[in-house]
């Protein structure tokens, strides 16, 4: 075998996957048809945020990178949920989650996804049982019930025990292995950039639901001596492309709005990007000498910071397979074991975060009302709030 796995993307989930397996002692080769851009000036770099909830940081210690990241983290100490779906875009209910309610931790920790990029490539470059090819993609996967076949853009072919497909919502090796997927379309698009603001953040993680979707702020670092947060900003798509078509004052006017001024006025410091909201998983999580993971496996839209943690629950399961009969690596028994051990949980997490954006979305002002009425019964009853808060760590099945 010319490695024990590859791993087709070098995303923040393909080099996650990179870490956690070549720390466990496997060959392993990563390959992404484009290198990361890990500058936040750069063209083309994620200006995202990605918060990794509790579970996550005893994985990514595993995987050797937690050190790398812990200095560059933002502490997620409280989650607040205000709804603004009154006459006038102001909060009328506003309420915290606080983590200390259910842990002595923060909720998580918030970090730029250029940065991860540039920390994660370069803890992989020090780890000599793992080949990191940037600029170099996956194109054929051929397979037989002992090994997989993989050929590459260079003209190289790799034959290894296990393929792990961590190359997105459109993911070539899926495709390849004919694994379909179920998706909906909401019509939405979601902008993401940096700001910066007068006042405080906190530490607290703020999504504010109007109509659209949400519109959320994420603790980042100072940023030039001004406090500063990551935005998402979900809207229906047309609205959306004009917000991203604005000259840069009236989206600021735009956004300090949206926010209802929480902040105070928020001052764009970064590049915009945009992208569609879509919900999707995939029939099956695995193949013959295939496993999905990540966005090949599931996308949900961005609402409660589960997508990434999500990816790292697949990882950590099959790793966990992986050094339970590392002799099995890839064979047709411990593949059907990822699937079951992790779609049930899938499914149940797509189905709920599709319905909390749908609720996130009402327009019409009676349903709205609901809304507001429905957060404020759920956060009044302690255990039930408990709950909610552990069930969105994933602490609880």
């Amino acid at each position: 075998m010319d490695h024990d796995i590859l791993i087709s993307g070098g995303g923040i989930a393909g080099l996650c996957a990179a870490a956690a397996f070549g720390s466990a002692g496997f060959r392993v080769l990563c390959v992404d048809p484009a290198p990361p851009v890990t500058d936040r000036e750069q063209a083309g770099a994620d200006l995202r945020s990605t918060a990794f909830l509790q579970p996550a940081q005893a994985f990514l210690q595993q995987a050797g990178l937690w050190d790398r990241l812990a200095h560059h983290a933002m502490p997620l100490q409280t989650m607040r949920i205000v709804d603004a779906g009154g006459a006038l875009p102001e909060p009328r209910v506003i309420k915290d989650f606080d983590a200390s309610d259910i842990s002595e931790k923060p909720f998580g920790w918030n970090l730029p996804n250029w940065l991860l990029r540039r920390e994660m490539a370069a803890t992989l470059e020090a780890m000599p049982n793992v080949d990191f090819r940037p600029g170099t993609g996956t194109r054929t996967l051929f397979t037989r019930e002992a090994y997989a076949r993989v050929g590459l853009s260079d003209g190289s072919v790799q034959q290894v025990r296990l393929v792990i497909a961590a190359d997105g919502r459109n993911s070539p090796m899926r495709q390849a292995a004919g694994i379909g997927v179920k998706t909906t379309r909401f019509g939405q698009k979601a902008l993401a950039f940096a700001v910066t603001h007068p006042l405080p953040h906190g530490n607290v993680s703020t999504e504010i639901h109007r109509t659209g979707g949400p519109f959320t702020l994420v603790p980042l670092p100072d940023f030039e001596g001004r406090h500063s947060s990551a935005v998402v900003w979900m809207e229906e798509g047309p609205k959306a492309e004009a917000l991203f078509a604005l000259p840069t004052a009236a989206l600021e006017d735009a956004m300090s709005e949206r926010s209802c001024h929480l902040l105070g006025r928020l001052t764009l410091a970064s590049q915009r990007t945009i992208w569609p909201i879509i919900a999707q998983h995939a029939e099956r999580l695995s193949g013959e000498r295939l496993a999905l993971v990540a966005e090949a496996a599931h996308v949900v839209p961005p609402i409660g910071a589960q997508g990434l943690n999500m990816s790292l629950s697949d990882m950590a399961a099959l790793l966990d397979l992986a050094q339970a009969a590392p002799e099995r690596l890839g064979d047709a028994a411990m593949l059907e074991a990822y699937h079951r051990r992790r779609i049930a949980d899938v499914r149940a997490r797509v189905a709920g975060i599709t319905m909390l954006n749908r609720t996130s979305m009402l327009s019409a002002p009676p349903l709205r009302d609901a809304r507001g009425t429905a957060l404020n019964a759920l956060y009044s009853v302690t255990p039930l709030r408990k709950t909610l808060m552990q069930l969105g760590l994933g602490a609880r099945d």
